[in-house]
């Protein structure tokens, strides 16, 4: 057997959650030549490089298969914010399993589909930080009230503002989990009425009975929300250890993806002659559209796929189509239906 010794360094995998407005975004920023997938849009007043905001779980996904196979146009991938990114997952989730809402299944079946789901997106980020790719996720924070197992009491804490399932997944993931907010000192004057002064926005990196926290690099416990603070942590492209780290691995079993009709036994008839390809299809929701135009694909080409499984006649336009057909078909199976496209294309 062959054993590895020493320091493995490896780029990292770093989650950072505040209040809103505290600057999470501004930090990210600031990291190695950061790429933005900006699934809340609020990154439309910074100077930053962004993906289109995506509009689906699935564009998400096609968006960091795509740095997968392109890992040199960045040293950073900030997914910006893990909320916003959830409430696409669970809109995903709720198409694929053809119900209204994740509480729908009952017994909490809904929220064990959601993390599954979200535990293989997060083992597709692994494939990107094995690139030597730092993954960046921003956050919110929310104030919920923790009970104690003894029954010694209960107290406020800062929590990030995920599903429960899909939080301790994300918290573990991540190799520095950092809570940033503004600190408040409260001083008693001469009359004793307590006054609150300050404000300095910090940074706390362990854990502490009112956060999480956690950071593996010896950081103080609370550091100046700084980028300057951190950086002598994040290791330089091209020293990224090639020894691959263990993907996160989800609650259950994964379920199997959707699918998009049988096993292809004939090629798809090509359209007869190319038609031209337009910016914004008409009347096609804008999930499907959005990947539509990614990959260059017209609305004649959906229709041809479409027709070749048998689910409509060719000559049916999408806006007819049954919008579950398309969130959990179309959408939810964008890569069998591609793959059929690009076939179609080249008779490969």
């Amino acid at each position: 057997m062959e054993l590895v010794r020493g320091i493995q360094t490896e780029a990292l995998k770093l989650v950072v959650y505040g209040p809103e407005g505290i600057g999470k975004s501004t930090f990210a920023a600031q990291w190695p030549r950061p790429i933005f997938i900006d699934t809340e849009g609020s990154t439309t007043r910074m100077d930053v490089v962004r993906t289109p905001k995506p509009s689906s779980w699935t564009h998400v996904l096609e968006q960091v298969k795509y740095f997968i196979q392109h890992p040199n146009e960045l040293e950073t991938l900030v997914i910006d914010t893990a909320d916003w990114a959830e409430k696409l997952c669970i809109e995903h989730v709720c198409a694929i399993k053809q119900i209204k809402s994740i509480e729908d299944p009952g017994y909490g079946r809904g929220y064990v589909f959601l993390a599954e789901e979200f535990g293989r997106f997060l083992n597709l980020l692994d494939d990107l930080r094995e690139k030597g790719v730092h993954i960046v996720f921003t956050a919110h924070a929310a104030m919920r009230k923790f009970e104690r197992p003894d029954e010694s009491g209960a107290y406020d804490r800062w929590e990030l503002k995920l599903q429960r399932k899909t939080a301790p997944l994300l918290k573990e993931w991540a190799d520095v989990v950092l809570f940033c907010n503004y600190e408040i000192l409260v001083i008693k004057n001469e009359d004793r009425k307590a006054k609150a002064h300050g404000g300095a926005r910090v940074i706390y990196t362990s854990h502490h009975p009112c956060w999480d926290a956690k950071n593996r690099h010896s950081l103080p416990e609370k550091l100046k929300f700084d980028f300057t603070e951190i950086a002598h942590i994040i290791p330089i492209r091209g020293q990224a250890s090639a020894v691959a780290t263990a993907p996160a691995k989800p609650a259950t079993e994964p379920e199997p993806e959707p699918t998009f009709g049988d096993t292809i036994e004939s090629p798809v008839p090509a359209p007869k002659a190319a038609p031209k390809r337009q910016a914004a299809p008409a009347g096609v929701p804008k999930a499907l559209a959005d990947l539509m135009m990614a990959n260059d694909v017209t609305v004649e080409e959906i229709q041809a796929v479409v027709a070749h499984k048998g689910y409509y006649p060719a000559d049916t336009p999408i806006v007819n189509y049954d919008p579950g057909f398309i969130d959990g078909v179309l959408v939810g199976a964008w890569s069998q239906v591609f793959a059929m496209i690009q076939q179609a294309r080249g008779g490969k």
